[in-house]
């Protein structure tokens, strides 16, 4: 599995952290920087890692900020995308589970690395249910995209 990963300066830390864990299980992981603690906008690294999932080049996407919140925000503006912004394990394995989501974000400066990292598991380890009214939900969410 591929999985794209961006941040601005405030998660780079724990960016690096996930990218390390997530290499030793054994994923690709493309970095979509940024690689510096200067300051700098998340659109500009979020935008394209969320590109690279909707487009297919990556299965799925992680980007992280101080809270997670801008990050979220700006993966969600682009088509195909459906982030979830994360800070415990059970909405790690809710959102898979009944939102199909195709990418996460957290806050560096809401969550740990000890949990940043059971949530980055859960969230990757968890399938979709594909139960019909959670299909339907989807889809009725991504028509509001058009």
């Amino acid at each position: 599995m591929k999985i794209a990963i961006a941040c601005d300066h405030g998660a780079l830390d724990l960016k690096n952290k996930v990218m390390a864990h997530l290499e030793a299980k054994g994923y690709e992981v493309v970095n979509f920087g940024t690689d510096t603690l200067a300051s700098c906008d998340y659109p500009d690294f979020v935008g394209p890692a969320a590109k690279a999932v909707a487009s297919g080049e990556c299965d799925k996407g992680i980007a992280l900020c101080t809270t997670g919140i801008g990050v979220s925000i700006a993966a969600n503006k682009v088509n195909g995308i459906r982030c979830a912004l994360l800070s415990d394990k059970m909405s790690a394995r809710l959102t898979r589970e009944h939102n199909d989501t195709n990418m996460m974000a957290m806050g560096a400066g809401v969550v740990g690395e000890m949990l940043a990292l059971e949530i980055v598991d859960t969230w990757l380890g968890t399938e979709f249910s594909h139960n019909e009214r959670h299909q339907r939900r989807i889809d009725k969410v991504m028509a509001l995209e058009k």
